[in-house]
C-alpha cells in the first residue's frame, strides 16, 4: 500500500501543470468552442488504473 501511495505521489507531483485559457478581450463570451487542454498526466493515470485493475483481477 505504501509503494502505490508513493507511487502516486510522484505521478501527481510530475505531471502538475496548470495551463489557463486566455481570456476574452471582448469581455464576453465568444462563440467559438475553447479546447481543453489534455496532458500526459491523464494517460498515466489511466495507464496506472489499468494496471492497478490488472493486478486486482489477476489475484
Amino acid at each position: 500500500m505504501k509503494k502505490i501511495i508513493a507511487i502516486t505521489a510522484i505521478l501527481v507531483s510530475i505531471s502538475i501543470t496548470v495551463n489557463a485559457q486566455p481570456g476574452s478581450t471582448t469581455g464576453g463570451f465568444t462563440d467559438e468552442p475553447n479546447d481543453v487542454p489534455v496532458d500526459v498526466g491523464i494517460f498515466l493515470l489511466a495507464g496506472a488504473g489499468l494496471a492497478y485493475g490488472y493486478k486486482k483481477m489477476k489475484k
